[in-house]
């Protein structure tokens, strides 16, 4: 049964596993991934803070007990004129490559969306990567659509910038 359910400190040396694989797979599509879209490093401190933070939701993804995906939701604030509201972020989503198309994702990705609601939250993004052509229809099938495109310029050549992990 593929079920979702909040991380504990118990579950994160396996999510610190799936996020260095999440980070590999990244780094791939855009050696700047590390440094400005991962998590700070040390990860696994990152990974505490998370579980401490009130405005954050670390799910992991499961079939018959083994976790096989985690996600990472956060409530960011909008702009001041926006009046107080706030946007529930999907910063990070990761399902083990033979894990994926099964379902795990979907359980995660809703169990954020409903922390979301119960919430207060009525607007919603979600981070994917260009390239990342299964990440961006995974979220276009959850409703999301694109609303921002990040542009990048990049002095260094990318040997130098993946030299520097």
């Amino acid at each position: 049964m593929i079920s979702s359910r909040i991380a504990t400190p118990d579950d994160l040396d396996v999510v610190l596993g799936l996020y260095r694989e999440l980070e590999v797979e990244q780094a791939a599509l855009r050696p700047m991934w590390p440094y400005a879209d991962g998590v700070a490093e040390p990860a696994d401190q990152a990974l505490v803070d998370i579980l401490a933070d009130p405005e954050s939701r670390l799910v992991v993804g499961e079939i018959a007990d083994v976790i096989l995906g985690f996600a990472w939701g956060r409530s960011e604030p909008l702009l001041p004129q926006a009046e107080g509201d706030r946007i529930g972020v999907i910063r990070l989503i990761y399902t083990v490559p033979a894990g994926r198309g099964v379902g795990i994702g979907d359980v995660m990705a809703e169990d954020l969306m409903t922390w979301f609601r119960s919430t207060g939250h009525h607007r919603f993004d979600a981070r994917v990567s260009p390239g990342h052509r299964h990440a961006k229809n995974f979220f276009e099938a959850h409703g999301f659509s694109a609303r921002l495109i990040v542009m990048h310029h990049d002095d260094h050549p990318a040997d130098d910038v993946e030299d520097r992990t």
